[in-house]
């Protein structure tokens, strides 16, 4: 074994290295010097997978269609300069298929776990095809005659369609579905098209692995659903939190704190049923725009605290920034609308009570925290300077921040066409002001008697 290598080699790794390190650097060259392995085990970037569910009679069919380069560690047979060999791959892409679809799929009927799944159909398709707009012309194409096997199709290139079925017991059921096909891509993007029995289609699009999709849900499932969303999202949403904190601060006692959370939570329950019935803005520029106002109202809050503040205007102030923070809202809700199915409306009441929930979740741990806080460690004066000026410091580099990214923006306001459309929506935003006016006229009514704390001294002691 010696003679195999040269002996100049030699002395120049034992002269200048030691032992270990120029086994390092012969094990690197090695490994740099042998051929990369085929990109078909490379995983691709962005998936886009299609799919249609559909119960007829006694059974579920499901169609998908998945790019091939997505079916990692197989070595699909070739020939020619990279063409898929279409003679020889039905039994790999059988397989293929089944490990990287089938087995990350779980229907379900009823909630019960449909099993027997079999697979009916395997094809490739041109990446050109569109037969999967419709779900009668993506079954026709599935179930029909396969590509010709003398078809020049790279593999990276190719499509690869499906059909699964599964027994049901009736087309009425009701069915969910739990998909696991996030690992196709780094960032795979699901369209799913459920195809109920009287031929209306409802379609829902997700991002890696949705969890339980219920695809017809009934209205106490999707509202126990959307209180959940809701309640899980105020507590991640930081910027909503802290504007609850710049609430909280100066007023922790029950009277006020009615007062200015009931403002809060009827303001942004407008403005977020007005989104989800497409009243709000369109232009691209608007959501950033909404997260600036967002960041502006914590600052503007932190430094009324600083400052001193009445009831009656923090309640009114909290009203108007309410309405700003129910487009927010809108925003995270947007994409999970879908999963409503037809209770829209439910499951806009639901996510604002799961809001609401997590409003009071916070209240309860964050109150007593300040009342031990101005108690024990700092005087309250003092302590709600402070812990406002941190805020009002968070904000600031928010409010900085996203009034950037709106710059990016070309905001562009012309002169409007007049037609029915725009007559149409003029009546929507005259409709919903007279709601906001007369919501504002309710709370004026419910709260004739807010008063700041320095007006309830002055007139105990002139009595």
């Amino acid at each position: 074994m010696r003679r195999l290598c040269f002996p100049s080699c030699r002395r120049v790794l034992r002269g200048r290295f030691p032992g270990p390190l120029a086994t390092a650097i012969l094990v690197v060259g090695f490994v740099l010097a042998t051929p990369s392995r085929q990109l078909a085990h490379d995983v691709p970037g962005d998936v886009t997978v299609q799919a249609f569910v559909a119960p007829e009679g006694g059974q579920l069919r499901l169609l998908v269609r998945v790019p091939l380069e997505a079916m990692r560690d197989f070595v699909f047979p070739q020939r020619g300069l990279g063409y898929l060999d279409l003679d020889n791959a039905d039994s790999m892409l059988r397989d293929a298929i089944m490990v990287w679809v089938g087995d990350e799929l779980q229907l379900y009927e009823d909630d019960r776990l449909l099993t027997g799944q079999q697979l009916r159909a395997v094809r490739v398709s041109l990446p050109s095809d569109r037969s999967f707009a419709s779900y009668d012309q993506a079954l026709a194409h599935v179930t029909g005659q396969p590509l010709p096997t003398d078809t020049e199709i790279v593999w990276q290139q190719a499509m690869l369609d499906a059909l699964f079925e599964y027994s049901i017991e009736s087309e009425e059921s009701q069915f969910s579905v739990n998909p696991t096909l996030g690992r196709l891509g780094i960032r795979t993007i699901t369209v799913l098209r459920f195809v109920l029995p009287d031929g209306t289609v409802r379609a829902f699009e997700y991002s890696g692995n949705p969890g339980l999709v219920r695809l017809d849900p009934r209205w106490h499932q999707a509202a126990l659903r959307f209180v959940v969303l809701g309640f899980e999202h105020i507590l991640d949403g930081i910027d909503h939190l802290l504007f609850l904190v710049c609430l909280v601060i100066p007023f922790r006692r029950l009277g006020p704190l009615v007062a200015i959370v009931t403002s809060f939570t009827v303001a942004h329950s407008v403005t977020l049923i007005a989104s989800a019935f497409e009243l709000a803005p369109s232009a691209l520029w608007f959501p950033p725009f909404v997260e600036t106002l967002i960041a502006m109202s914590i600052v503007y809050m932190a430094f009324e605290n600083i400052v001193g503040v009445k009831l009656r205007r923090r309640w009114l102030i909290t009203f108007g920034f309410g309405l700003v923070h129910g487009f927010g809202f809108s925003f995270a809700l947007s994409e999970t609308l879908q999963f409503a199915g037809a209770h829209l409306l439910t499951s806009l009441v639901s996510f604002n009570l799961g809001v609401e929930l997590g409003q009071l979740f916070v209240l309860v741990l964050l109150i007593p925290s300040l009342h031990l806080l101005f108690r024990f460690a700092i005087a309250e004066r003092v302590g709600t300077i402070l812990l406002s000026a941190l805020v009002a410091h968070t904000g600031w580099h928010w409010m900085s921040e996203r009034a950037a990214q709106l710059s990016l923006f070309d905001i562009e306001i012309g002169l409007p066409v007049f037609n029915l459309a725009l007559l149409a929506s003029a009546m929507r935003w005259t409709m919903l002001l007279l709601i906001i006016v007369g919501l504002l006229w309710l709370m004026y009514t419910l709260f004739p008697q807010t008063r700041d704390d320095d007006e309830e001294k002055r007139s105990t002691l002139a009595k």
